[in-house]
């Protein structure tokens, strides 16, 4: 009798492991959009991490592969100056279920996959600027503006 609560035990422990892997995709879809002095305009941009690097005419709505780094964003366009944007990766709530209840073989699997974080879905880019945007906890986006050029 022991031997088989041991067995349904197991069983239930591996089955839980790389929760995000089986919960959530590997890419998420972003709201990609540029402006200039208020004003919303198209460009050429370029979003990139260690997944890959993905281009695209804003505004669109981009799939990138999700990671624990940053995803950079950078776009350009014809008599105005750059637009850099960083979206900061955070760890999704899975993340923490699987170092819970999956032992942390679960996150070492989401963490390498990617699968465990998201980015802000927002990427509003401002030409001439360096924007930073993050997905808080209460699902809000904050966004820090430097000049372009400029780290914040």
């Amino acid at each position: 009798m022991k031997v088989s609560t041991y067995v349904i035990a197991f069983s239930a422990a591996f089955t839980s492991v790389g929760c995000s892997t089986i919960t959530q995709s590997e890419t998420q879809p972003l709201s990609l959009t540029a402006s200039y002095q208020g004003k919303p305009v198209e460009s050429d941009c370029r979003l990139k991490n260690d997944k890959g690097s993905w281009d695209a005419k804003s505004p669109a709505n981009v799939n990138v592969r999700k990671s624990n780094e940053d995803l950079e964003v950078m776009c350009k366009k014809e008599g105005m100056p750059d637009g850099l944007l960083k979206a900061i990766s955070r760890a999704a709530g899975s993340m923490f279920g699987n170092i819970i209840f999956g032992g942390g073989i679960g996150a070492i699997i989401d963490h390498s996959k990617g699968t465990g974080y998201d980015y802000p879905d927002q990427l509003p880019v401002k030409m001439g600027e360096s924007v930073v945007v993050d997905k808080k906890p209460s699902n809000q986006t904050a966004q820090q503006n430097c000049p372009s050029g400029q780290q914040c």
